[in-house]
Parts: structure tokens; sequence; C-alpha cells
């Protein structure tokens, strides 16, 4: 299922039994799949949302702070967006959780059109991730059929060289070259050279494009 169309999760992690229960209640409410944990390592022991999800963090946590969980999945890369919520919120805590790349920082008694908004861009955020990740990981799939020489052609190709300067590059005819190319537009599916160069593009921001 593509990810735009699944049902999004919301993961509440806060130590007050009466907020993760109230927080739960309005997630439900407006059509969210909700899950609840009383700290970090509760969820961190659980099974992760595999569909779009954003985390809902409480700042002040027992043990592991939840403004700490969020740097650290900031630091290891995690893609999950989070929103930060805390009935202390000073502008140091703000701007700390804002360079980490949380979503929002809201104060409680949270107000639920603040919350819901905040959520719901997370949530958007996450799809489009994970949206992007598939295609990148299907890219690289059809990428890995390709002959060496056909990755040669596709990476000249997408810096904008006519057949013929290829050619000559590569110490080839243009007929050849004509024929590595259209090996590469079949078992890439690209149906245009500028959807080829984008496909290029994307594989070199994933690291798997050598050229």
């Amino acid at each position: 299922m593509h990810a735009r169309t699944e049902q999004p999760t919301v993961v509440v992690i806060d130590d007050d039994d009466g907020v993760c229960e109230a927080l739960c209640g309005l997630f439900q409410s407006v059509g969210l799949r909700t899950t609840c944990h009383g700290s970090v390592q509760e969820f961190v022991s659980a099974e992760p949302p595999a569909r779009p999800s954003c985390i809902v963090l409480d700042i002040r946590l027992p043990g592991r702070s939840g403004l700490e969980f969020q740097e650290s999945l900031a630091r290891n890369g995690a893609r999950r967006p989070v929103v930060l919520i805390s009935a202390h919120v000073d502008v140091p805590m703000t701007v700390r959780a804002m360079k980490a790349g949380a979503v929002d920082v809201l104060t409680k008694p949270v107000r639920e059109q603040d919350l819901l908004e905040a959520v719901h861009r997370a949530v958007t955020l996450d799809a489009d991730l994970m949206t992007q990740a598939e295609r990148s990981a299907s890219l690289c799939t059809r990428y890995a059929t390709l002959t060496e020489r056909e990755r040669q052609v596709m990476a000249l190709v997408a810096t904008g060289l006519l057949n013929k300067q290829i050619a000559a590059r590569i110490d080839v005819t243009e007929a050849t070259v004509k024929l590595h190319r259209g090996h590469v537009m079949r078992k890439m599916a690209a149906g245009s050279l500028p959807e080829l160069v984008r496909m290029s593009d994307i594989l070199g921001e994933a690291g798997s494009h050598k050229t």
C-alpha cells in the first residue's frame, strides 16, 4: 500500500496516564491510530509503526528525557517526526528542540487545534519521507540490473552529453551508445530523458549512483 493511503499512527509518550488517555481519545476522534507509552524505554522496546506516523513526546519524562531522546533520533538519522509537549517550555529548550528537527514545541495544557495541526504536519512529512524512501529503494533495485557499461552510459547521458560525445568519451561507436541507452531507458522504466536525469539525481542522493 502507498504510504499516503495508509492510516497514520500517532505514538504518545507521556508518563501521565490521564494525558495519555486524553490525547489518544483526541487523535482517535479524528481517525488516527494511536499507541501510548509511559516512557522512552517502553517505546524503544515496542515494535515501531510501519505506517506513516509521528511521536507526540513529553519533554520532561522520568529517566531519559523526551528532549534527549529526540536529539538522539536526530543524531542517528531516524526519520520519525516529533511533536514535543511540556508544562514548562522556555526559549532555550524550544531552540534546542527545533534545531534537532522537532515539528513543533507546544505548552501544556495544549490547545487541541494546535496539537492536531502539528500532528497533521508531522504525519504528512513522514508519509512524504516514506514515499521518497520507497521510490529510492525501487530505483536502486532497477539500477542494480544495469551492466557496468549501461551505468556508465546513464551517468554520461544524465550530464547532457550527446550520443556521439558519449561514444568518443568511452571509445565505442555511436550505435553502441544508442543500444546501451535504450537498454537503460527500458530497465529503469524511464519515459523520457528528464525523467532519467531525475532518477540519476535520486540515485546520487541515495549514494547508489556510481559514475
